[in-house]
């Protein structure tokens, strides 16, 4: 069977929680500061890698996989159990992840300390390397005002031909 790669393209935003004590997941850690509202974790950066994972391989997105709303099957799931469940349903679809880029658009948390990190962390779960980069938009709109998060994503999978 020959390779056939295809790129996906991922974007998630959550708005940061008025709850003091939601715990903040982003790249599936754990970080200091309240979290953001969602269903699930509402983790911006495994969201986009997800969609991205998913458009790539053609098998739709976050939605298509987990539902949608409280009541969803991915309500309560944090981001590591939802990307490796992801990962495995594109094996079960004939595809594998070959590599991934996920950009954090946020004035926090600092990604720095702990980039290498989360880039090992989703790497494991995903089985291609995966890199994790961040920014701010210098003040403007919602992420620059410091009330949410956003991420955007690209994955190159390899789907074998399979269509």
């Amino acid at each position: 069977m020959s390779a056939e790669l295809r790129c996906g393209l991922g974007f998630d935003a959550h708005r940061f929680s008025c709850d003091a004590g939601r715990p903040l997941f982003l790249a599936t850690l754990r970080w200091d500061g309240a979290g953001v509202d969602g269903d699930s974790d509402g983790d911006v950066a495994v969201h986009a890698l997800i969609d991205a994972l998913l458009a790539a391989a053609g098998l739709g997105d976050i939605g298509t996989l987990f539902g949608v709303g409280a009541a969803s099957r991915g309500a309560g799931m944090h981001g590591d159990m939802m990307l490796a469940e992801t990962v495995r349903h594109l094996r079960e679809n004939g595809c594998a992840p070959s590599s991934a880029s996920v950009t954090v658009v946020g004035n926090r948390p600092k990604i720095g300390p702990r980039r290498r990190q989360a880039e090992d962390a989703m790497s494991a779960i995903c089985g291609c390397r995966v890199a994790l980069t961040a920014t701010t938009t210098d003040g403007m709109g919602f992420t620059g005002r410091g009330e949410g998060l956003a991420a955007i994503a690209t994955a190159l999978v390899d789907v074998g031909g399979r269509d």
